[in-house]
């Protein structure tokens, strides 16, 4: 086994295809395909499916994935700090479900690495997506959110990923409303008071499940919905339909403006936000900082008795 042969599969599995990995790793693809052949012959099991539609990776695959990785990440940083005497580029992932505390601290962890060489990804997207993302090391962290109605089955899928949840803080569930909405002047809101508005929620993908929904009480039948894939476009929404949305609470003005509100759900329970890693591999210095800037944020948001912005 060598060092180049994980370059290959790892790329492969990147793009997906041997073909556009052959292309982006400038070799013919018929040496790639060999190189691939004779790991897994080495190894002893298949690492991709191959289809006419690019290859997947098996079982066995994904967990040998992880293991290339972190060898090839490794011997990109040696090479960056002793072959060409220059400092290593940081790298650094997190995927998220739609919070906006977990931008805040990706962006205070990015200032904080303004002059320096790095590569920082934020992915906001399905609460399986957020899973998977962390599972195949797209991201190192994950953050999740679990309540009483989903803790079972979410518990459940995270173990199966070979993850471990660790939870951060607990949080009263709120309803965001735009500051014109009648409601945005209440000391706190029922699930009764929101009959009348639309509600926004976020799609979940071909995985769509009620366990795997963002937002709390998404079992209620209401007489209008509407389903986004992006917070953008649900914020905007909050402001031109006079939508609601139920949520952490926590919010930023930076971020979200001072158009959208919390308002206590009176009738809501608390929603438990944490984030998943990997527990086989320790976590790096970047995403311990992070989660230093994360935990100050919400820290300090709490703190501030979750005042209306």
């Amino acid at each position: 086994m060598t060092l180049q042969q994980l370059r290959y599969v790892v790329e492969v599995a990147t793009a997906g295809s041997i073909t556009e990995a052959a292309r982006r790793l400038f070799v013919a693809q018929p040496s790639l395909s060999k190189a691939v052949s004779e790991l897994e012959a080495e190894m002893g099991i298949t690492i991709f499916e191959r289809s006419s539609k690019g290859v997947v990776p098996t079982e066995d695959g994904t967990r040998f994935l992880s293991y290339a990785r972190q060898v090839v990440e490794q011997a990109a940083l040696l090479e960056a700090q002793y072959k060409h005497g220059t400092p290593p580029r940081r790298v650094f992932g997190v995927s998220s479900q739609h919070y906006a505390f977990v931008v805040n601290a990706f962006a205070e962890l990015v200032r904080e690495h303004g002059e320096s060489r790095y590569e920082f990804s934020l992915r906001e997207g399905t609460t399986f997506g957020t899973i998977e993302d962390v599972r195949l090391q797209r991201s190192e962290l994950g953050v999740l959110y679990r309540n009483d109605f989903n803790r079972e089955v979410l518990t459940s899928a995270i173990r199966d990923a070979e993850l471990r949840f660790e939870p951060l803080f607990e949080a009263r569930e709120h309803v965001f409303v735009s500051r014109a909405n009648p409601l945005a002047a209440r000391a706190s809101v029922t699930l009764a008071d929101l009959a009348p508005y639309p509600r926004l929620s976020y799609d979940q993908g071909s995985r769509n499940s009620f366990y795997f929904a963002e937002e709390p009480h998404i079992t209620e039948q209401v007489d209008k919905a509407v389903v986004v894939t992006d917070r953008a476009t649900l914020f905007n929404l909050l402001i031109g339909l006079d939508g609601y949305t139920v949520s952490s609470g926590i919010l930023s003005a930076d971020l979200n403006g001072d158009e959208i509100v919390a308002v206590p759900l009176a009738d809501g329970g608390t929603m438990e936000l944490g984030y998943i890693h990997q527990p086989r591999r320790p976590l790096s210095p970047m995403a311990e900082r992070y989660l230093e800037h994360l935990s100050a944020y919400v820290a300090k948001y709490i703190a501030s008795g979750y005042s209306k912005q």
